[in-house]
């Protein structure tokens, strides 16, 4: 016993219904046989009533079995169009009524994903909506199926996109958002605006959607933060320079003064020392100004395609390392000149940088579509403060030193289309990392 009371498995429905149509056949049997005397009689007067009776009984058994199938049947038809807000209500101490119970509780489970996926596309469309990056997603006839308020703003003075041709919008805009769209990969675009140049940054992605290919297109608006990190850029730079002449500007303007009272009282043996000091704080003065124009005017790349093995054994005539790992078979694509110009600073460095020369090594592998290239060292390594400056311009922890020849590495590296970093070994020593792309590029 249980809260629903006696529970009867279906078969045993099926029996009782059986055993109580044989029971009232044999009932009426017995008491025609007492009332007409003979068996035969009896029987065919007792068959046709216990079958009326079982065929009432079993339809009394089946016409509520068929209504919660008939029920479970719209159900589950429902729940394949999408629909799971039917539930049922029928309550069976059977096999049957676990089934409709099983039903009923895949609904509640559908009904509640349902809810809390719709509540999290309203939350993600309200995030992209409100996005200051210009989205748009097109399908595999480049119609737009998708776009964001910032999109609709940037492409079409805020009216809907979806159903129109991407690249026809494009038409209507200046030339560089076309090209930029039409050229591979990720970029940076600058559209000449009402008041000033406007700089756009595009990033794309491909997937495939229900079995279609896609293209999702993002556009950042940064001129802003151009134009921030410029000033902070110049800031530092006119910080540095500042004090770079005032370092050899001041002693000069002090020696200059003492000169002259040299003069007057005609020492002239201390001249000699005194001119000796400004002339050599003029060349530190010439050298740091010739350092920044060689930055300023760093010459473009001239890439051609490269063989490894000659191009590593010739800096191996220059600069002493050690190779790790086999060298890459395919050649590589870029300014043999620059690059190698590049490895030799980072070498030279990593000989500088406390290590054991049989510490310092090299190691070129295929990587990513391109090539990576590590200059390995076991020195001091360089602090956090330290690692996030030393690829900006003029900063330098050398007493001597320019602070040029890391970020012109760096500038060498992007110009090629490849990255440049820095980062200090789990044992001690510091790699410095950079990729290089292996195919054509387009400076």
């Amino acid at each position: 016993m249980g809260k629903r009371g006696l529970r009867f498995s279906l078969e045993g429905k099926l029996a009782l219904a059986f055993a109580a149509a044989l029971l009232a056949g044999l009932i009426t049997m017995a008491i025609a046989v007492e009332w007409l005397g003979s068996s035969w009689l009896a029987l065919l007067v007792a068959a046709p009533l216990a079958t009326t009776i079982g065929l009432y009984l079993l339809h009394l058994f089946v016409v509520p079995f068929n209504r919660v199938v008939q029920a479970l049947v719209d159900g589950v038809s429902g729940l394949s169009d999408g629909d799971f807000s039917l539930s049922i209500a029928e309550t069976r101490n059977d096999e049957l009524g676990r089934l409709v119970g099983a039903y009923n509780e895949v609904g509640d489970v559908l009904r509640a994903e349902r809810q809390s996926l719709y509540q999290r596309e309203l939350m993600l469309d309200t995030v992209i909506q409100t996005s200051p990056l210009a989205l748009v997603l097109t399908g595999p006839s480049d119609a737009v199926v998708y776009s964001n308020n910032a999109a609709r703003q940037l492409l079409l003075a805020g009216r809907k996109l979806e159903g129109h041709r991407f690249l026809r919008l494009l038409e209507d805009m200046p030339a560089p958002f076309k090209s930029a769209v039409e050229a591979p990969g990720d970029g940076l675009f600058t559209v000449d605006g009402l008041q000033e140049p406007e700089t756009f940054h595009l990033a794309r992605k491909r997937f495939v959607l229900n079995g279609q290919p896609h293209r999702l297109f993002l556009f950042k608006q940064l001129t802003r933060e151009l134009g921030r990190a410029e000033v902070e850029t110049w800031k530092k730079v006119i910080r540095v320079i500042g004090h770079e002449l005032n370092n050899s500007l001041a002693p000069i303007s002090s020696l200059a003064h003492s000169g002259r009272q040299l003069a007057q009282r005609e020492q002239s043996d201390k001249l000699a020392e005194l001119f000796a000091t400004v002339e050599e704080r003029s060349r530190h003065l010439k050298l740091f100004i010739d350092g920044y124009a060689r930055f300023a005017k760093l010459p473009k790349p001239r890439p051609a395609e490269v063989e490894w093995e000659s191009f590593v054994a010739d800096i191996g005539n220059l600069v002493a390392f050690r190779l790790d790992g086999e060298l890459p078979h395919s050649a590589g694509w870029f300014d043999p000149a620059q690059v190698q110009q590049v490895l030799i600073n980072l070498l030279k460095n990593a000989h500088e940088s406390g290590s054991e020369p049989g510490e310092v090594a090299l190691d070129i592998a295929e990587s990513g579509g391109g090539f990576s290239v590590a200059v390995l060292d076991r020195g001091q390594g360089m602090s956090e403060s330290v690692l996030d400056n030393a690829l900006l311009p003029f900063y330098s922890t050398k007493r001597s030193g320019s602070g040029l020849g890391l970020p012109l590495c760096r500038e060498v590296v992007e110009a090629h289309g490849g990255r440049l970093r820095l980062v200090n070994r789990k044992d001690g020593g510091l790699a410095a990392m950079l990729w290089l792309p292996a195919r054509p590029w387009a400076a």
